[in-house]
C-alpha cells in the first residue's frame, strides 16, 4: 500500500493538491483526526480493497493542539512496520500573504494579529513535518498545471524527484530585477534583434528571431557554459537543502534575447526528471502594452 501524509503551509496549495491525489487514482481523507490516523493506516493495511492501495491524509493546522502528538504517532507507525511518504507543499511568505489578502480570508493561527504573524506561528509548529518530508514542493511560482505534472512525476511516473524547483525567468532590465532572482545572467553583449525591422515586432518565442540570436557564436559559447555552470550548482544547492531556484536572465526590454537565452536553458534542464523546471517570460509584452497607451495619450 502508497500511504501520503499530504501537509504543508495553508495557502501552499494542499486543497488543489489533494483534488488531484484523487485523479491519479488515490483514496483521500482531508483533516482526519491525528488519534485516528494509527488506526486507519492498520485498517487500511488489512484491507484487500484496490480502492485503498493508494491512499492520501491530509493534515494540517487545523488539528490544533493534537497536531503535536503527530510526531509520536508518526514514530508509532514506523515502529510497527508501517511505510508512509510526507509531501509538504510549501511557499514563500509574502506569496501567502498575497494570496490571503486575494481570498480575504483569515490565516488560523493569526488572530487578531496580522497575517504574517500567523504565517510565522504555522512555520514553527509544522517544522518537524519539514524536516521529515520525502518531499518538498515549493509552490510560490507555479501554475495549478505544473503542480499537477510535479505530483505526476513523484506519484504516477515514479520517478526521482530532489525537491526543488526551478524557474528560469526572462526580463527587461529596463523593467527592473526580479526580486526573487537567486542568479542573475545579463545578455545585452548579444546582437540586438530590435535594431532589425522585420524582427522587432516578434519575440525570443518567434523562430526568426532564437535563429538570429543563436547564430551569433558568442550566445552559443554562453549557453553551453551556463548551462553547465548550473547543472554544477542544483546538486549543490539540493544538498543545501534548497526548494526553489530562480535563475533569471535579462536584456533590454526582456523581448528578444533573453527569452531566446531562457528557452534554450529551459530545453536544456527539462531533460532532467529530477527536479521541476518552469519556464516564465515576466516582460515580454511590455513593450507592446507600452507603446499602446503612448498612442492613447
Amino acid at each position: 500500500m502508497k500511504f501520503v501524509i499530504l501537509t504543508g503551509m495553508s495557502g501552499a496549495g494542499k486543497s488543489t493538491a489533494l483534488k488531484m491525489m484523487e485523479d491519479i487514482g488515490f483514496y483521500c481523507v482531508d483533516n482526519l483526526p491525528i488519534p485516528l490516523l494509527e488506526k486507519f493506516v492498520e485498517l487500511s493495511d488489512l484491507q484487500q480493497n484496490a480502492e485503498l492501495q493508494k491512499v492520501a491524509v491530509g493534515i494540517d493546522i487545523r488539528s490544533g493542539q493534537a497536531l503535536e502528538e503527530l510526531r509520536s504517532v508518526l514514530d508509532r507507525i514506523k515502529a510497527n512496520g508501517g511505510a508512509y511518504d510526507i509531501l509538504f507543499l510549501d511557499a514563500e511568505d509574502s506569496v501567502l500573504v498575497k494570496r490571503y489578502k486575494e481570498t480575504r480570508r483569515s490565516h488560523p493561527l493569526a488572530g487578531s494579529e496580522r497575517v504574517d504573524k500567523g504565517i510565522a506561528k504555522e512555520r514553527e509548529r509544522l517544522a518537524f513535518l519539514k524536516e521529515r518530508a520525502s518531499y518538498i514542493i515549493d509552490t510560490s511560482q507555479l501554475l495549478t498545471r505544473e503542480l499537477k505534472a510535479e505530483l505526476d512525476k513523484i506519484f504516477v511516473k515514479n520517478l526521482g524527484f530532489k525537491n526543488l524547483m526551478i524557474t528560469v525567468l526572462s526580463f527587461g532590465f529596463k523593467y527592473g530585477i526580479p526580486s526573487d532572482s537567486d542568479l542573475v545572467f545579463d545578455v545585452r553583449f548579444l546582437p540586438n534583434p530590435y535594431y532589425i525591422d522585420e524582427l522587432r515586432p516578434l519575440s525570443g518565442n518567434d523562430k526568426p528571431v532564437s535563429d538570429y540570436v543563436m547564430n551569433c557564436e558568442a550566445s552559443r559559447i554562453f549557453l553551453d557554459k551556463l548551462a553547465d555552470m548550473v547543472s554544477f550548482l542544483i546538486p549543490n544547492y539540493i544538498l543545501e537543502g534548497k526548494n526553489q531556484l530562480v535563475v533569471s536572465i535579462g536584456c533590454t526590454g526582456g523581448k528578444h534575447r533573453s527569452v531566446t537565452l531562457a528557452n534554450a536553458l529551459y530545453q536544456r534542464l527539462e531533460q532532467s526528471e529530477e527536479y521541476g523546471v518552469r519556464i516564465e517570460h515576466r516582460d515580454i509584452g511590455k513593450d507592446a502594452i507600452r507603446k499602446k497607451m503612448n498612442e492613447v495619450r
